[in-house]
């Protein structure tokens, strides 16, 4: 895809992804880092991106993970204390991983993210706000109008199509 053709779907994609950060944070400030984040990662990757094809599907997985990759800076940030001079090699060890810790999360996050968009929209939604957002069942049946018994069977379900999606991917 050329950077005009990018250009071009960029509005439309910022705007999914805007959608995506307003739901998750609830607040326009982090939709907006979320927004130019993703479009970051698609601005980079617009070269495999094929020009005749909708990317709004793209935009919006770009933008879950952006807005994943916030909360968990955020907690990086809120769990760190800066370590006194004694502490610091030690320090810096616990932040670095091996290029094979690296490599195994990075295939399990992936692993998990496939597994998780073979769920359908509904157990997927519900699924995201209790694993992801950390909701409780009685939290997501205020927020979507579910009776909580309907929702934790629904979660039930989804975490079991989740963990059999695992399973199979790891027979292979």
């Amino acid at each position: 895809m050329t950077q005009q053709e990018f250009e071009q779907i960029a509005p439309e994609m910022r705007d999914e992804m805007l959608r995506i950060g307003r739901d998750f944070f609830g607040n326009e400030m982090d939709a907006d880092d979320v927004a130019q984040e993703g479009l970051l990662v698609l601005w980079k990757m617009r070269e495999r991106m094929e020009p005749d094809r909708r990317h709004t599907g793209l935009a919006i997985r770009v933008a879950k993970h952006c807005c994943m990759d916030l909360v968990r800076k955020r907690k990086r940030h809120e769990n760190e204390s800066l370590p006194s001079e004694g502490d610091t090699l030690r320090y810096e060890k616990n932040l670095s991983a091996t290029p094979q810790e690296e490599l195994e999360a990075s295939e399990l996050k992936n692993a998990v993210d496939m597994a998780i968009s073979h769920l359908n929209p509904s157990e997927r939604r519900l699924f995201e706000m209790r694993q992801l957002d950390g909701l409780s069942n009685d939290e997501i049946a205020q927020q979507t109008n579910i009776p909580k018994p309907s929702v934790k069977s629904m979660v039930s379900t989804a975490r079991k199509k989740v963990f059999e999606e695992l399973k199979r991917r790891m027979r292979q």
